[in-house]
């Protein structure tokens, strides 16, 4: 791989100077040699760039604004290829995938550059000492680790990987190094629960604020686990006891270090039948991405605009909102009450079960399009179907299962719209506004 740049933005302090096929190759003198040495060296506001056009090379020197992008789009966005997975987790979800779907579904990364880009998550299993002294000495943050144990010998059995036991020692080095963390840890009934999961929160404690937040998710089980480790799902009152224990252990941080730290998944409360805890409890809301506060946020969203909704808004076109069976009763909460004040919203929810999966995995966002339209034929659908934008493979029309959204509109006869997932967008699916 290289850096071959493939567009110029138009504000970018380069444009003129550089063509559309040129390779990037130093900046003041530094290599480059994937996009975090590009966006780590073009940082300052001198710059010199020596570049290849064709057979023969040159410089360029820019003056900019201290932190300014340079404003160059490269052919590949890494500048190099993405860091594949070296692990055998017990609970890898890939692995619980059926055959036959797009192959990009089965690719895992671990690649730390994507972890401080997109906000995915890495084990830190397949870092070499220069990979890891880099995000020292650049001090790259954030980043996402997947810890789910503290403890050695259990980490490296999760993992499926003898290099999981220096999970805690190179987090220790990043957190020396002010890098900071935000952590996962994916809790698996009767390996790293209860004693486990406490041990691995008071070692994660103790590097805080660099470990500054952590999620505790509910292992996610599919129908198609054949050959696999044996792993039990949470039941109700193991997810209430799990809670008890994470919200005991976050006061505890609470008073000590003036955040809670550790947080629960919504899907950990829907599992014990718990409400969710209210908006204030999740601080400023870092653990998002793993579903920790996000139908509270979504309510506040949704409640906030509809104060400013005035009652005769909407179409009164009738819809229906298809979801996961986890947050249909939530988001029929939140219909019922903006139909209590606005007359024209007229709709229904339907909770879509996951057959292509199995009934254990109840997430809107692995909806397949199969699934949803075979659920939704043959009812009274109204004007118009709303599911959420997660449903769709991320900037595409498209579901898991690669039916497109235009395939589904066809069965079911209606517009299927894509909502975004925020609680104002929600209301004003359902008022009908575009």
């Amino acid at each position: 791989m290289s850096a071959i740049i493939s567009e110029i933005e138009s504000a970018s302090p380069l444009s003129g100077s550089v063509r559309e096929g040129d390779e990037l190759l130093e900046i003041n003198g530094r290599k480059v040699e994937d996009v975090l040495d590009y966006k780590f060296f073009s940082y300052e506001s001198e710059l010199s760039l020596r570049l290849r056009r064709g057979d023969g090379e040159f410089t360029v020197s820019v003056s900019k604004e201290e932190g300014e992008p340079l404003g160059l789009v490269f052919e590949d966005y890494l500048m190099d290829r993405a860091r594949s997975c070296s692990n055998r987790c017990v609970f890898c979800f890939v692995d619980q995938l059926p055959r036959g779907l797009r192959r990009s579904l089965y690719f895992k990364d671990d690649d730390a550059r994507l972890s401080f880009l997109t906000g995915s998550y890495i084990t830190l299993t397949n870092l070499s000492e220069r990979e890891i002294q880099r995000i020292c000495d650049m001090r790259i943050s954030p980043i996402n680790v997947s810890v789910h144990a503290s403890d050695p010998e259990l980490r490296a059995k999760l993992l499926g990987n003898p290099e999981g036991r220096r999970g805690m020692e190179i987090m220790r080095r990043l957190a020396k190094a002010d890098v900071i963390m935000n952590c996962q840890i994916v809790c698996c009934p009767g390996l790293n629960d209860s004693e486990q999961l406490r041990r691995t929160m008071t070692e994660l404690a103790e590097l805080y604020p660099q470990v500054c937040s952590v999620s505790i998710v509910p292992v996610g089980l599919t129908k198609h686990r054949e050959r696999l480790a044996k792993l039990e799902p949470f039941t109700p009152e193991h997810a209430g006891e799990t809670i008890d224990m994470v919200e005991a252990f976050g006061e505890e941080c609470l008073d000590k270090l003036g955040s809670r730290v550790f947080f629960c998944s919504d899907e950990l409360y829907l599992a014990a039948g718990r409400a969710l805890p209210e908006y204030e409890f999740y601080e400023d809301f870092p653990q998002l991405e793993n579903g920790v506060g996000m139908l509270r946020l979504l309510e506040w969203e949704f409640l906030d605009e509809l104060d400013f909704t005035e009652p005769s808004a909407g179409t009164g076109e009738r819809f229906t909102v298809a979801t996961g069976v986890a947050a249909a009763p939530f988001l029929e909460k939140l219909m019922l009450t903006a139909a209590e004040k606005c007359d024209n919203i007229k709709g229904n929810v339907v909770a879509v079960v996951n057959d292509f999966f199995g009934h254990t995995i109840n997430v809107a966002g692995l909806i397949t399009g199969r699934d949803l339209t075979a659920q939704l034929q043959g009812r009274d659908l109204g004007e118009r179907v709303l599911i959420p934008q997660n449903m769709l493979r991320h900037g595409e029309g498209v579901f898991l299962d690669d039916m497109t959204l235009e395939e589904a509109e066809t069965l079911l006869g209606v517009p299927v719209v894509p909502v975004e997932q925020d609680g104002a967008a929600l209301l004003r699916a359902m008022l009908g506004e575009r």
